[in-house]
């Protein structure tokens, strides 16, 4: 594991709900392994049609916290 010594972040994402994200991710690995489940069955096609709509479902979610974390930035810069 790496050690991540400093992280530069754009303020447009210093609100990002970062438990969120987490949740998220959480969610996607719990569909993993699904997927390894079905796959182990036998059932190939299933678990790859799985693993392909939570990674376009991840994307727009985490996408989705983005870009509530960008508008968030825009209302207070506007009232500054």
């Amino acid at each position: 594991m790496r050690k991540v010594k400093s992280v530069r972040v754009p303020r447009e994402l210093e609100t990002l709900d970062l438990s969120a994200v987490i949740q998220e991710c959480g969610h996607y690995l719990r569909d993993l392994e699904s997927a390894a489940l079905l796959k182990s069955q036998g059932d190939k096609q299933a678990a790859e049609s799985l693993i392909r709509t939570r990674e376009s479902d991840l994307g727009r979610r985490i996408g989705m916290l983005v870009w509530k974390a960008r508008v968030r930035f825009g209302k207070t810069k506007g009232d500054d």
